[in-house]
């Protein structure tokens, strides 16, 4: 029987690529993207006919992205691309520490709903975030990235299918058999990036544990003929809440457990109208309803993002309330450690192991990210212990040291992964240093490569990255701010696995890389 379907397959299909991926949304096509740099052979899988949709447009789709995406995708040289935040005008709040004025400031982000002003952040509190770092955070929309990313894929190779939705799959000892569309795919290993609803998730056997939705969330395109009832901005009632961001742009939260959405019903015009009277305490009058959508507060996450030779990624391994936009950022996180990893052991650069590391290091943010979004949600509930931590966080957030806890979480700042070693900028993003000649640090991760990064102009660490072939790059010279450091070792991810204040020495460099990398067989270890 297995023969059968084996031949199947063959005349099918005989191409086997490295790696499939499902889904073909920002996460899918960043991972492809990565895989496809280290020259690993990538077909992408998406159920939908067509990738456009008003609700990738803004401002349904409108998303803010957090400093390590930035980071990304200015490392990758991606960053350029993006056009949408150079048109739109930073949001501007106003001061409301008491004693003083009210005056506009810029708005840095909000948590659940309480914004927190750019200008009131100390980034002197942020030692290893240099003048030369990208910004902490940028506007974008959905299909302004994918379209940016399938750009990017398809001139390395990637092949998309569109309209090929996975159904099911079957794992061997040495590959993964994918079942879409009628027909039979072979692949090395097999990335589910297929969203909250994910197929490969399901399929796999994954668990997938969490908390149950507080609300049913609408964004709705809409004619209101009587605006002039309803409050701009965000307003919490005793019913729940509503914001009128623009005038056909709402955006409500009914606290009726998510009843709503996992009724499937139609949202019509009516429905959303009562909803919004309800909520609002007034009667006001919806004439058109252009688009709709709900979405929810459950917050669940794959307890294992691997199973042999499947991985979750994006929503597929985690979702939550889209409360400052953090799921894409999460995801987009999940992408680029990823795809290094897999790409090394798919070429020999590293040990099967190495890719323990990815649920080891991502698990632990989405644990993170989880806990940040029901934390806005139990303070945004319409009662009086709500309100009144509601008023508390209020306070903190207008304050220097609160504006700079806040923004440090939500703009990714703070974020660090837990790796061997003492310095406490290692399981960091890398600073972008300047170097003299005016090179940064962020401009030579464009390929890919990990980077021995030496201030000293050691020649023995010169050495030890020839140990390691390509996959080191190895970078000597004087930066304008070397924060006291003397040399690092940099992963291709952007996230450093070794530094010193110190000279370096060679033998503790080598033990740090061989963590992350293979020496060549031409090398002398």
């Amino acid at each position: 029987m297995f023969q059968l379907f084996y031949m199947k397959t063959i005349l099918k299909d005989p191409f086997i690529y490295d790696v499939i991926i499902s889904g073909a949304g920002p996460v899918g096509l960043f991972l492809a993207c990565e895989l496809a740099l280290a020259k690993c052979s990538v077909l992408i899988l998406e159920k939908a006919e067509h990738p456009k949709s008003p609700l990738k447009q803004v401002p349904f789709g409108i998303r803010g992205l957090s400093a390590p995406t930035v980071e990304a995708l200015y490392r990758r040289d991606l960053l350029d691309e993006l056009k949408l935040h150079k048109q739109i005008k930073t949001p501007h709040t106003s001061s409301t520490v008491p004693g003083q004025p009210s005056e506009p400031q810029r708005l840095g982000g909000h948590f659940a709903g309480i914004p927190f002003s750019f200008d009131n952040v100390d980034v002197s509190q942020w030692k290893y975030r240099l003048t030369s770092a990208t910004a902490p955070s940028l506007i974008s929309e959905m299909e302004e990235i994918e379209t940016m990313l399938t750009s990017r894929a398809e001139s390395l190779g990637v092949s998309i299918k569109y309209g090929f939705a996975i159904t099911d799959f079957e794992q061997q000892e040495d590959g993964v058999t994918v079942h879409s569309a009628g027909q039979y795919f072979q692949s090395k290993w097999l990335a589910g990036c297929d969203g909250s609803r994910s197929v490969v998730r399901k399929a796999g056997g994954f668990e997938f544990a969490g908390t149950e939705p507080e609300f049913t969330g609408y964004s709705t395109q809409l004619v209101i003929a009587d605006p002039e009832k309803l409050s701009p901005g965000r307003n919490v009632t005793p019913a729940g809440m509503y914001m009128l961001s623009r005038p056909d742009y709402l955006i409500m939260q009914d606290f009726d457990a998510g009843v709503f959405h996992h009724s499937r019903k139609p949202i019509t015009l009516e429905h959303v109208q009562d909803v919004l009277r309800r909520i609002s305490g007034t009667d006001v009058r919806v004439t058109s309803l252009s688009i709709a959508t709900t979405w929810t507060d459950r917050a669940r996450q794959a307890t294992s993002y691997r199973n042999k030779r499947v991985f979750l990624a994006g929503d597929a391994a985690h979702i939550h309330a889209p409360l400052g936009g953090q799921g894409l950022n999460l995801g987009l996180g999940d992408a680029m450690n990823l795809g290094w990893k897999l790409a090394a052991v798919i070429k020999n650069n590293a040990a099967e192991s190495l890719l323990d590391s990815y649920e080891a290091e991502r698990h632990p943010i989405g644990v993170k990210v989880l806990d940040w979004s029901r934390a806005q949600v139990a303070i945004m509930k319409p009662d009086p212990a709500a309100l009144s931590l509601y008023a508390i966080f209020r306070e903190l957030i207008n304050t220097r040291d609160g504006a700079t806890y806040f923004a440090s979480r939500v703009w990714g700042i703070s974020m660090q992964y837990n790796l061997p070693g003492g310095h406490p900028l290692i399981g960091h993003s890398v600073p972008n240093f300047e170097l003299e000649e005016g090179m940064t640090i962020g401009a030579l991760m464009h390929d890919g490569q990990g980077i021995l990064l030496d201030f000293d102009g050691n020649a023995s660490l010169s050495a030890v990255a020839g140990n390691y072939g390509d996959q080191i790059k190895y970078v000597s010279g004087r930066a304008k701010d070397q924060l006291g450091l003397s040399a690092l070792l940099i992963r291709p991810d952007g996230i450093v696995a070794w530094a010193s204040d110190q000279k370096a020495d060679d033998q503790e460099v080598q033990k740090a890389a061989d963590s992350w990398f293979v020496p060549t067989e031409s090398s002398s270890l």
